[in-house]
């Protein structure tokens, strides 16, 4: 039997925080019909899905840190979680599918990218899913610490709310140094 697994990364464009990544491979048992982009639904859909998804598929998470995306960029991090991500799987697939159009370097493993691909192809929406509950989680418990960024509703990405508090209180030890606008202010 042919093991499918898909991938997909979440946080790239936020200004604080890792970028995580998941991998998932669905058992036949899954109800695929339920799979989306997790951008597609809602915080509450997203958590149903995400304990069904774990419950009923072989899953795992990787993540880049603050460092590691200031120190080789974000489309680096990115890979690099996705790489942590497939190595943690406790089965290895015959084929990783991978959203969007870059692929991470990781040897003897088949590749390939899917432009896209959270809104193609059930497994890499679930990763999507997993990816997304979890990142929105650590950002939530994030903000009870840093209160006045409004973690738990921006998740740290250049919303108008998250700028306005970076102007007001400056920015964290986990915000991105490297990102604009943060690099723009002393």
């Amino acid at each position: 039997m042919k093991v499918i697994a898909g991938v997909d990364e979440v946080g790239r464009g936020s200004l604080i925080g890792p970028v995580y990544a998941a991998a998932v491979i669905l058992k036949k048992s899954i109800n695929k019909k339920l799979l989306k982009d997790s951008k597609s639904l809602t915080k509450l859909k997203r958590e149903k899905l995400s304990k069904y998804i774990k419950k009923n598929c072989e899953w795992s998470i990787g993540k880049a840190s603050v460092k590691e995306i200031e120190k080789i960029n974000i489309l680096q991090a990115s890979l690099l979680a996705m790489k942590r991500a497939i190595k943690k799987l406790r089965i290895k697939p015959n084929l990783i599918l991978i959203d969007g159009n870059n692929l991470p370097e990781i040897e003897n493993y088949n590749l390939k990218a899917i432009i896209k691909g959270d809104q193609k192809i059930p497994s890499i929406s679930a990763a999507s899913i997993i990816a997304k509950v979890a990142r929105d989680k650590m950002m939530t418990d994030l903000g009870k610490k840093f209160k006045g960024y409004y973690l738990h509703q921006n998740c740290g990405y250049g919303t108008k709310q998250h700028l306005k508090a970076i102007k007001n209180l400056g920015i964290t030890i986990h915000h991105r140094k490297t990102f604009s606008p943060i690099n723009k202010t002393k």
